[in-house]
This record gives structure tokens, sequence and C-alpha cells, in this order.
């Protein structure tokens, strides 16, 4: 079997973060969002990968490099433009040839990754497995509908679901699909949905088999799934200290300092990670917050937060400290408290901004 990442997408949902960088890219637990999904398919057996990118062909390709670090050989193809998934499958058939493959949104995570789902697709030889999981708003997603365990009709974000039952990001699948992505017409999005693909093989009787996902997934296209993956990945970490803590700090719980991290007169509350070379002082640091390499933070209280690298947070200390919470803060941000006159709040945001005062 090969892998096929998809790494396209614009990420509107994630703006203004997206606007310079990927979405696959935002750090979750102070790893790309992408990398999670290139370690699965290494533990899955799966060594030879094609990523599908876009007008971010070249941050993606420079963040994951050949895949030599994972044991993988990568592939990249272009997609002209984000024209569905069942496109991008089109744009990987040279890719694919006449192998097997699994389809792996970039922008998602799997908890129990997807090992045992290949190994049951091997074994089964279906035409298509697809991942479905229960979610209380299905009309957001791609729904299947069964009947008796088998997949009857799957339908892409519909106002009356049939079901709660949504496509989870990993699919699977033999060479019939390109014969599928051929015969759909573009749907009412002007896109060539894979839903109407897995459709086609379902009306045309191949076998398309439904896997119930028990375990958490999260599709981190927007910011409270992307702060929720952060929560559920650090609450699986192990403590790890490898940075400076002085005498004047506390770490509590399950805590990660990277190397070269200094910690001075603050409280580091886990689950959370430090990158390295990061300065907290005089600070705060509650659970489920990740904050990225060669960030400062001073005299800040800041949790259930994503900071990305190189990015200064700081009060005055002559200040009340100000407090983060429910944040994701983009790549070269800074966050300052002025004492000059006249008092006011300065700002330079971009496009798709969003600031909460008190």
């Amino acid at each position: 079997m090969k892998g096929l990442v998809l790494s396209g997408g614009e990420g509107t949902r994630l703006r203004p973060i997206t606007h310079t960088s990927a979405k696959q890219l935002i750090p979750v637990a102070n790893k790309p969002v992408l990398f999670y999904g290139l370690e699965a398919i290494r533990e899955a057996g799966i060594t030879e990968v094609g990523i599908i990118v876009g007008d971010t062909w070249q941050e993606i390709q420079e963040a994951a490099g050949d895949g030599s670090r994972w044991g993988l050989k990568i592939t990249y193809i272009r997609q002209e433009a984000p024209l569905g998934l069942a496109h991008a499958v089109l744009a990987a058939e040279e890719f694919i040839g006449d192998e097997a493959f699994v389809m792996y949104l970039g922008d998602n995570i799997i908890k129990d990754g997807i090992k045992d789902l290949v190994n049951e697709f091997r074994s089964q030889r279906p035409n298509s497995q697809i991942l479905l999981v229960s979610v209380p708003n299905p009309s957001q997603f791609g729904v299947a509908e069964l009947q008796d365990g088998k997949v009857v009709r799957l339908e892409e974000k519909p106002e009356k679901p049939k079901s709660d039952l949504a496509l989870v990001g990993v699919y699977m699948f033999d060479a019939n699909i390109f014969k599928a992505a051929k015969a759909i017409k573009p749907s009412w999005r002007n896109e060539l949905e894979i839903t109407d693909a897995i459709q086609w093989l379902i009306d045309h009787e191949y076998k398309v088999v439904p896997h119930l996902v028990t375990g958490w997934w999260k599709d981190t296209g927007k910011l409270e799934d992307m702060l929720d993956a952060n929560r559920l990945i650090l609450d699986t970490i192990e403590a790890r200290i490898e940075g400076d803590v002085d005498e004047g700090s506390t770490i509590q719980f399950r805590v990660i300092i990277e190397k070269g991290a200094e910690i001075q007169n603050s409280v580091i509350r886990g689950p959370a990670i430090i990158g390295a070379k990061t300065v907290i002082r005089n600070a705060y640091v509650g659970p489920f917050t990740s904050i990225d390499a060669n960030c400062r933070v001073d005299n800040v209280e800041i949790q259930h937060s994503i900071v990305c690298e190189k990015t200064v947070i700081m009060d005055h200390p002559s200040q009340r400290t100000f407090r983060i919470e429910d944040s994701l803060i983009g790549t070269n941000v800074e966050i300052k408290r002025t004492t000059q006159k006249p008092r006011a709040h300065r700002f330079l945001l971009g496009d798709s901004s969003k600031v909460e005062l008190l």
C-alpha cells in the first residue's frame, strides 16, 4: 500500500494564522499537525507517501523534507486548485498506479493511529474502507447512512443529516476509486466530492465497508478543535525536564521543558510543554498550554493556549498581570503592555483577526 496525505487546503477557518502559514503546520503540543499523520502512516507499515500540495507547497516541503526522518519516501504532488478531495485523488493517479492506498487528510489527528485499520483493510480487501465517528454536529461533515451494518448512502454536509455518523478524514481505496472519481460531476461547491465518488462505488456494487472509530479523532480546522487536540495530546505526555529551572520556580504535574529553555521565578502547571530556548520569567503557565521554541513570556498568566515559535508576550512588572486563555497565537507575534502616554490599546492586525478585551 501507499499513502496519500492531503495538505493543500486554504484553512479559511483559521485565518489570520493561515494567511501566512499552512494550516497543516500549526503546532499541536509543539509538533505540526501534519507530522502526526505521517507518523501514523509509517506506524502502519507504509513507506511510500505522496503529499498533495497547493499554494503552500514550498512551506510544506521545507517542513517535511524527503520523509527520511520517519523512514518514509515522500513525493510531492501539485493540485492546480482546491477542487475537492476526489480531484486530489485524480491528481495522484500516476503516483498511486494500481496499488491500494490510504488517504489521510493532513489536518486530522486520530488518537490510536491507523495501524489496526490498515491491517483490517489488507486482510479483508474491500474496494474501500471508510472510518466513521458519532458527532453532535453531523451537518458540518460528510455523513454516512448505514443499514444492517452496510453503507447505503453518503452525503456531504447535509442540511438534514440522516445519521450522526461523520466521515473521519482517513479513507482506504483500491484503484477503482479513480474510475469513480472520473465518473462523478462537480457538486454545488464546484468540487469533486469524495463522498460522491464513494457513493458511485456503492451504487455500482463495489464493496465499501465502514469502521466505527472508538477513540478520539480531531479535524483541526477550527480554533476550538485545534485547542481541543492540543489538550488531548498534552494529556498523554510524560514529564521530561531538559531545560534550566531556577529555585524560585515550581513545576507541577506533567510538564515537558525542552533543552535550552529557561524557567525563572515562574509556575508551570501541567500538562504543558515549553519549547527549546524559550524563556519564561515571572509568569504562570497553566494546564493544556504549549509554547513553542524561541519564545519569551514575561509577567503573564497563560493557560489552555497554543503559542507558536519566536513569539514574545510581555507585561510591565509594575502593572496588574494580564491573563491569556483559549488562544492560538501565531509565529513572530509581539504582545506587550506599554507605559507610554497617552494610554491606549494599539493594534497591527491582519485580515480575519480577532481580539477580545476586558
